[in-house]
C-alpha cells in the first residue's frame, strides 16, 4: 500500500480533504495549535482520513534555530537535541495531546543538520525515547552527519522508523517506509514524470510506504503521483 499526501494542507483544508487521504501537519513543529483547533480539524476531515504530524521543535531544535523566531517563540537554553528536562517533557506531553486529538498515526521527529552524531546526542535520544510512552509510530529524520550503521542501530533499539527523502538516502530501518520529498536540489522544485516513476519503483519494494511531498509543487506532484500509481 502506498499512501500519498502533502506536508501541509496544500490548496486549503476543505479542498485538500477532497483530494487526499493523508496529510502531514507542519504547524505542530513551529507552534502547537490549541486542542480545540486540532479537534476541529479532525471533525472536518472524513472519518477515514489519516493525520501524521511533526513533533514540536522544542524537543529537537536548539535555541539558536531560526525556526523559533519564525514561530514567535522565545527559546530557552535547554531546548532541543532531545535533552530530557521539564521543558522538553512538557513539550512532548503537549505534542502527544494534539496527536491524540488528531488520531495521528505517525509522529515525525525532524532534526536539524546541527544535530550530529556524538555520544551526548545519542545518550539524549536514548533517555528521551525511554522516558515517553510509544502511543504512535515514531519517525526520525536525521539531517546531520550520521553513519548508516549508527542510524540503523538507534532506530532498532528505540523502535523508530528512519525517515528520508528517497532521492537522497535509503531508509535503513522500520516499517512502514516514510518518505518526505523535499525537492531535488531544493524546495522550489517540480518533479518530472521520470522521477515520479522512479519513486514508484522505490515504493513498490515495500509492503507499505508513505510519500509526503514537501516542495513548491507539492499538490501538483502528489496528484500526478496518485494518477501514476493507478496505472499498471
Amino acid at each position: 500500500m502506498i499512501k500519498v499526501g502533502c506536508c501541509g494542507f496544500a490548496g486549503g483544508m476543505a479542498n485538500y480533504f477532497k483530494k487526499f487521504e493523508v496529510v502531514e501537519v507542519q504547524q505542530t513543529f513551529y507552534k502547537l495549535p490549541r486542542i480545540e483547533t486540532a479537534r476541529k480539524w479532525r471533525s472536518m476531515s472524513p472519518s477515514d482520513f489519516e493525520f501524521t504530524m511533526k513533533a514540536w521543535q522544542v524537543i529537537t531544535h536548539p535555541p539558536t534555530s531560526p525556526t523559533y523566531r519564525k514561530a514567535g517563540i522565545e527559546a530557552k537554553q535547554n531546548y532541543g537535541f532531545f535533552r530530557v528536562n521539564d521543558d522538553t517533557i512538557k513539550a512532548w506531553d503537549a505534542t502527544r495531546k494534539i496527536a491524540k486529538e488528531l488520531k495521528a498515526s505517525i509522529v515525525i521527529f525532524q532534526c536539524p543538520a546541527s544535530f550530529k552524531e556524538n555520544n551526548e546526542n545519542i545518550k539524549n535520544m536514548k533517555e528521551f525515547f525511554s522516558s515517553i510512552s510509544h502511543d504512535f509510530i515514531f519517525g526520525w529524520e536525521p539531517r546531520g552527519n550520521w553513519k548508516e550503521e549508527t542510524i540503523k542501530k538507534i532506530c532498532e533499539e528505540l523502535d523508530l522508523i528512519h525517515v528520508v527523502d528517497p532521492f537522497k538516502n535509503e531508509s535503513l530501518y522500520g516499517m512502514p517506509k516514510y518518505y518526505r520529498l523535499h525537492g531535488i536540489g531544493g524546495y522550489n522544485y517540480d518533479y518530472n514524470m521520470n522521477e515520479l516513476k522512479k519513486l514508484k519503483e522505490i515504493c513498490l519494494k515495500h509492503s507499505e510506504a508513505y510519500c509526503m511531498f514537501n516542495n513548491t509543487k507539492m499538490m501538483k506532484n502528489a496528484m500526478e503521483f496518485i494518477e501514476l500509481l493507478k496505472k499498471e
